[in-house]
């Protein structure tokens, strides 16, 4: 049989922006070793593949290299996927059940939110060759279980810096968030930046996950709810949040499809 395969820039409405993932939607499942050779041969930070079941769909995600427990990007891809080739009407909820538990998504206009459990952080004693991997000055360092989430004084400092891959991967937590608040002139309300090379990604180019951490961060420092974001790679993304505190975190972003391929192997 044929396999479609899908691959959606996620996190941008502009094709070529965003985090680019892959999309399978399977007739029936395929074993780990199956699904861990196409996310080698996509060769993007994420491939989705989805199963449908009674009240949803099973979800897992893999990079080139590992299974992830949970992906922000992927997960709004999928549901782009579902509503734009009629798995799913665009009124009704789009329901995950990967690993990590029940995640929802749901379509409003040309947004598409995700609700995720919050990821937050802890205090913690800044090592002190950080600064020097990530080539600037640290201003706050706190950890959550992506990595350190690193504050910097400006976002010209956040689009800017250069990282030390090589040296980040011998940190006891190699993975980084980078964020500042955004310049007072902007839109947005923080920039961010988020380095994962223990993943096979030095630099993922928008991470929804990555805003479960930042949010609760940042409704403590600014003492609001709700959040513009951009996330400052190469690529460049937009993130909506919402925070109202608890234990989730409403994400939206936007979805383009850029190609559609058959895979031909079984």
């Amino acid at each position: 049989m044929t396999q479609i395969i899908t691959q959606v820039d996620a996190f941008t409405n502009t094709p070529f922006k965003g985090n680019p993932a892959a999309v399978c939607v399977l007739d029936s499942p395929k074993s780990e070793a199956w699904m861990q050779n196409i996310a080698q041969e996509m060769n993007l930070s994420e491939t989705a593949f989805l199963i449908k079941q009674d009240d949803g769909f099973n979800l897992r995600w893999f990079t080139p290299t590992v299974e992830v427990p949970l992906c922000g990007h992927a997960t709004l891809a999928s549901a782009h996927v579902l509503w734009s080739q009629g798995h799913l009407l665009p009124n009704q909820e789009a329901r995950f059940y990967p690993k990590s538990g029940v995640l929802a998504a749901k379509l409003e206009n040309d947004w598409i939110q995700l609700d995720f459990p919050v990821n937050l952080s802890q205090a913690v004693e800044s090592p002190p060759e950080l600064s020097q991997v990530l080539g600037v000055n640290c201003k706050s360092v706190v950890q959550n279980s992506l990595g350190y989430l690193v504050e910097v004084e400006s976002e010209q400092l956040v689009r800017e810096m250069q990282p030390n891959f090589q040296q980040m991967k011998t940190l006891t937590k190699a993975d980084i968030i980078v964020t500042s608040i955004a310049d007072s002139d902007s839109e947005y309300d923080f920039v961010s930046r988020f380095f994962a090379p223990t993943l096979g990604i030095n630099e993922d180019p928008v991470t929804g996950a990555a805003h479960c951490c930042l949010a609760p961060f940042w409704r403590d420092k600014l003492g609001k709810d709700e959040f513009l974001a951009y996330q400052a790679s190469s690529r460049g993304g937009v993130v909506k949040v919402y925070y109202p505190g608890a234990n989730r975190v409403f994400i939206s972003g936007q979805a383009v499809t850029v190609m559609q391929g058959k895979l031909t192997i079984g």
